[in-house]
C-alpha cells in the first residue's frame, strides 16, 4: 500500500530535482531502504509536490522563504542543501545575505554566524 499519491509524487520529484539536482535527488531515493523510503517518497509528494508544485510563489521566492525558515530552525545541514538549490533557482550572493541579516535579527547573531558559514562554502564551491 502506497502512503503517498503517485501524482503528486512524480511532480514532486521533478520540482526537486529541478531545485536540488537530479544527481542529489537520485542518490539520496536510490540510498533509502525499507526502513528511510516511505519518508522519502512521502517526503518528495508532500513538500516537493503539493508544498513546491503550484505556481502561485515561484521557485526563487520559495528558496528564500525556505533559507529563512530552515536557518531559523538552525537546521544546517538542511539551510546548505537549500542554500545550493535557492543558487539554482536564482538567488543571488546579496539577496542571500539580506536573508541572513534577517535571520540574525529574529533569531539571533549566533544563528546568523552559521548561516554566513554554510553560505560562505556554498558560494565558494558553487
Amino acid at each position: 500500500m502506497s502512503t503517498f499519491d503517485e501524482d503528486l509524487f512524480l511532480k514532486g520529484l521533478e520540482q526537486r530535482k529541478a531545485t536540488l539536482g537530479k544527481e542529489y535527488v537520485e542518490k539520496n531515493l536510490g540510498s533509502a531502504d525499507d526502513f528511510t523510503r516511505p519518508f522519502q517518497e512521502a517526503m518528495t509528494a508532500w513538500c516537493w509536490g503539493f508544498g513546491w508544485g503550484d505556481d502561485v510563489i515561484d521557485p526563487k521566492t520559495r528558496s528564500m522563504m525556505n533559507l529563512a525558515m530552515i536557518g531559523a530552525l538552525g537546521k544546517m545541514h538542511e539551510w546548505e542543501t537549500h542554500c545550493r538549490g535557492a543558487i539554482t533557482n536564482g538567488v543571488s550572493q546579496e539577496e542571500i545575505r539580506a536573508i541572513i541579516h534577517v535571520v540574525g535579527i529574529y533569531c539571533g547573531v549566533p544563528q546568523a554566524q552559521e548561516c554566513f558559514r554554510v553560505a560562505r562554502k556554498v558560494l565558494e564551491d558553487h
